[in-house]
């Protein structure tokens, strides 16, 4: 019986025997939990990786963003002012009144039988002073009139004041005691352009070159933020851009425009203008009169024309001169060069058509780096210097002077076009890009002769000269 007992007992602590759990390898967990956590890490990093390179592309693809469309403002041709015109309308006028009554006398002659062999045409009438005083003595203007002349001047310049815009320019700065401060500083602006995406705005780069964001106020007090598209530092002029979508479809429709005429003429002085923007030295201010003057500014690779106005504003002056056509045809500077520093001064709109329009489409504008002037006639057949470019000034590390031109030289020819005058100069540079490389022919005197010489140039870029 023992042995039967035994038995049971074994069979009972075999059955109720445990099962140890194995144990756990802490080291190996650690390690294994770190790895997946830096796969994670990984991962994530990759795909936001990916998600930033290809999240433009796609969404180009989806949704593909309108690129805005190429402003052009093309040159334009010498041509003759409103009073120029009127002045030959009349004249012919005349001539063609004085004709018909010729002819009517010699008809009546031949029907008479009294016509003389040698007619006399009819004699002019020449008004004596005397005359000319009674008739002006008729004339005469009351409050009335002069009431009515103001009137309408202005409500032309209200038509006028919804192309202009004030540019304000915002920048902060911290103090002694670290408190933020924020200053602001105004420039005028004008509409000139809406390439589809932006309204492009015309405006004094000066008071706003160093601010740090920019807005806009339009005619009627609304606001919107901007930003720099490209800026000339020669002539102080900055093209600003306002984003369309931050504007109204009714707005943007209702927005004017200011067309750009023409200071090509044969005479402009006389002409009678209207400065807009702060010709005063305060934002919104006007003054009325007419171009009094004109002159010419040499500048590195450019030559303007200067409209020297009889308008008496600030020596800070700035903002824009329109003819009573409603057209943009002069951006008031205050680097006149005048002695007259108190009138109101502009560059010629036809001069800067080509410069607007690059800065309008952010193209780099080209440089070369001389001075210039055009080569007289009296040079030409005295001195036999050949017509073209006159290099009167190279500028210092320039690609003009890195390439081996010299004062003195005759640039005839550039990039295949032939170079007659400064002006043609300035044109081939303007239609040509920054970096490109060209050939330029000229002639250098040596000894008694001109002697031909050809450059390889390569043209920087304006504003990054030096």
């Amino acid at each position: 019986m023992p042995d039967k007992q035994d038995k049971q007992n074994e069979q009972k602590e075999f059955i109720i025997e445990k099962i140890k759990e194995r144990p756990v390898n802490k080291k190996k967990l650690m390690r294994r939990t770190l790895t997946t956590a830096a796969m994670a890490v990984i991962f994530g990093l990759i795909a936001c990786f990916t998600f930033l390179i290809l999240e433009p592309i796609i969404s180009n693809w989806l949704y593909p963003e309108e690129e805005p469309n190429i402003v052009l403002f093309p040159e334009d041709q010498e041509e003759m002012s409103p009073e120029e015109m009127l002045s030959d309308t009349m004249q012919n006028l005349q001539q063609s009144l004085q004709q018909n009554s010729q002819n009517a006398q010699n008809e009546k002659d031949n029907q008479n039988g009294q016509r003389e062999e040698n007619v006399n045409p009819p004699e002019s009438v020449v008004l004596e002073e005397e005359q000319i005083q009674e008739i002006l003595s008729g004339v005469t203007l009351d409050l009335e009139n002069y009431r009515e002349l103001y009137s309408a001047l202005s409500g032309y310049v209200n038509e006028l004041n919804h192309s202009m815009v004030t540019v304000t320019g915002i920048s902060s700065d911290v103090d002694w005691l670290n408190n933020v401060m924020e200053s602001s500083k105004q420039s005028s602006g004008v509409i000139i352009a809406n390439n589809g995406k932006e309204l492009l705005i015309l405006a004094d780069y000066g008071p706003i070159k160093k601010a740090e964001r920019l807005s806009v106020t339009f005619y009627d007090g609304s606001k919107a933020d901007a930003y720099i598209v490209k800026s000339d530092e020669t002539t102080d002029l900055t093209v600003v851009a306002v984003d369309l979508n931050s504007l109204s479809k009714e707005f943007v429709d209702n927005i004017g425009f200011a067309a750009l005429g023409s200071t090509n003429i044969r005479k402009n002085t006389g002409t009678p203008v209207i400065a807009l923007g702060s010709p005063m030295g305060s934002t919104g201010s006007i003054g009325y009169g007419i171009i009094a003057a004109e002159s010419q500014v040499l500048k590195v690779d450019a030559r303007y024309k200067m409209l020297q106005t009889d308008i008496y504003g600030s020596q800070n002056a700035g903002g824009f001169l329109f003819n009573m056509q409603g057209q943009l045809i002069g951006a008031i500077t205050s680097n006149s060069g005048t002695d007259m520093r108190n009138l109101i001064v502009a560059y010629g709109i036809s001069d800067l058509r080509k410069l607007i329009e690059k800065l309008s489409n952010n193209i780099p504008v080209a440089y070369m780096g001389i001075t210039g002037i055009d080569v007289s006639e009296e040079a030409n057949s005295e001195l036999n210097v050949p017509f073209g470019a006159y290099v009167k000034e190279v500028a210092k590390n320039s690609p003009a002077m890195m390439a081996g031109i010299q004062q003195g030289d005759v640039i005839v020819f550039m990039d295949g076009s032939e170079i007659q005058n400064f002006s043609e100069y300035i044109r081939v540079l303007m239609n040509a890009e920054a970096g490109e490389t060209i050939e330029v022919t000229l002639m250098r005197q040596s000894q008694e002769e001109y002697k031909e010489m050809t450059l390889t140039i390569t043209l920087g870029e304006s504003g990054k000269e030096g």
